[in-house]
C-alpha cells in the first residue's frame, strides 16, 4: 500500500450500531432487551489465595483506579474485607505506577467489576471477563481501552460464543454453561487464553504488548467431523476510559479498511485497530466502541486457522501517513 493509493481513496466515516455489523449479526443482536437491565453486574471471581488476591487489588486499584465498591463487585469480597487486604498488602490509590519509555506497552487483564461501556448497556448484561484485557495509553496511564477478542464468534453452526449476555448462543439454547476461565500472564505482560467449546471447536488468542503496538493474533482450531464456514468474529476496542476518545459519536473515527482508528478531541491523537483479514470496519458511538472485524477462512475437519490483528497509539495529524507506517511494518503476515 503506497501513500499515493491511500490518498487516493477516500476515508469513511461510518454510523454504525452492534446490530448492524452483518445481516445474520443484525439479527442476532436486534434482540429484545433483558427484563433486568443489570448493567454494572458482572461475573464475581473470588481470588483463590493470597497471591491471587494481591495481584488484583494491585490491577484493580492501582491501574484501574477502582473504588472499593467496583473491587467488590469484581471479587465478591465485603468492604471490611477489601479494606483489610489492601491494608495488609499495602495497596492503595497513589502513586500510579509509572512506564518506562522503552517498556511495552502497558497490558492487563480487564478485571470486571466496571462496565466496560458507557450506553447500549442492554447490549452487553452480565459482561465476561476471560476475554477482555486494558490497554493502557503511553501518554497517560490514568486512561485505557478495553479490547474484547473474541467478544463473539459467528459460523455456519450458529451463534458459538458471546463474551456477555444479550441473546442465545447455540449453548444456552441446550442449556450448557461454559466454564469460567482467566488469561494467562506471560513474562513481559503477554497473555494467552485457550477454550474449547462442548462441540470440540478450540479457538485461542495470543496478546503480545511491544514498545510501539499490541500484536494480536487468534486460531481457531475445527475438532468436528464436518467443514465450518461463515466463520465471523467480533473483536472489540472499548472507548469508555481513554480519556478524550470517549465522545459518543463517530464523527472523530476514520475507517480504511482493515483499519479503524479514533481521534482525540484536540485531533492531536489516534487510537489504531485492525485485523486481518477484515471483513467489516465499523464503530457503535452509544458504547462507544470500534471493530475491525476479521473472518477465517472455511475451516476443514482437523484444520486450524489463525487470523492477526494490532492495536497501536499515534500522536500526530497525518493519519494516513501513519496507516502506510503501519503498513510498513508487515504485521499481517508476522
Amino acid at each position: 500500500m503506497t501513500r499515493t493509493g491511500l490518498a487516493g481513496l477516500t476515508l469513511i466515516v461510518c454510523h454504525f450500531m452492534i446490530a448492524c455489523g452483518h445481516s445474520q449479526n443484525a439479527q442476532a443482536f436486534a434482540g429484545e432487551p433483558s427484563d433486568k437491565m443489570e448493567s454494572i453486574k458482572t461475573n464475581v471471581r473470588r481470588p483463590i489465595d493470597d497471591a491471587d488476591l494481591e495481584y488484583w487489588l494491585q490491577n484493580m486499584v492501582w491501574y484501574h483506579r477502582f473504588t472499593d465498591a467496583e473491587v467488590a463487585a469484581a471479587t465478591g469480597l465485603s468492604s471490611a474485607e477489601i479494606k483489610m487486604a489492601k491494608h495488609r498488602f499495602r495497596i492503595d490509590s497513589t502513586p500510579l505506577p509509572t512506564r518506562e519509555d522503552a517498556a511495552p506497552l502497558l497490558v492487563l487483564p480487564y478485571p470486571g467489576g466496571r462496565h466496560p461501556r458507557i450506553g447500549f448497556l442492554e447490549g452487553a448484561v452480565h459482561p465476561q471477563r476471560e476475554t477482555k484485557f486494558s490497554v493502557f495509553t503511553p501518554w497517560d496511564l490514568s486512561g485505557y481501552v478495553v479490547v474484547d477478542v473474541p467478544e463473539a464468534i459467528w459460523s455456519n453452526l450458529g451463534l458459538a460464543y458471546l463474551a456477555h449476555t444479550h441473546v442465545s448462543t447455540i449453548w444456552d439454547k441446550q442449556e450448557i454453561k461454559l466454564e469460567k476461565m482467566e488469561w494467562r500472564r506471560r513474562a513481559g505482560g503477554h497473555l494467552d487464553l485457550s477454550r474449547t467449546l462442548p462441540n470440540d471447536i478450540t479457538f485461542a488468542v495470543r496478546v503480545s504488548p511491544q514498545k510501539d503496538a499490541v500484536r494480536m493474533e487468534m486460531t481457531l482450531t475445527n475438532g468436528t467431523q464436518a467443514t465450518l464456514s461463515d466463520l465471523r468474529v467480533q473483536n472489540c476496542v472499548m472507548l469508555k476510559r481513554a480519556v478524550g476518545f470517549e465522545q459518543q459519536f463517530d464523527s472523530n473515527k476514520v475507517f480504511f479498511n482493515p483499519y479503524v482508528a479514533v481521534r482525540s478531541k484536540d485531533g492531536s491523537r489516534w487510537i489504531i485497530t485492525a485485523w486481518d483479514p477484515c471483513h467489516r470496519p465499523w464503530a457503535n458511538p452509544d458504547c462507544p466502541c470500534m471493530h475491525s472485524d476479521p473472518k477465517f477462512p472455511n475451516c476443514e475437519p482437523g484444520q486450524a486457522q489463525t487470523l492477526r490483528g494490532w492495536l497501536s497509539f499515534y500522536e500526530g495529524r497525518d493519519i494516513q501517513a501513519e496507516f502506510e507506517r503501519i503498513e510498513g511494518t508487515g504485521w499481517r503476515t508476522r
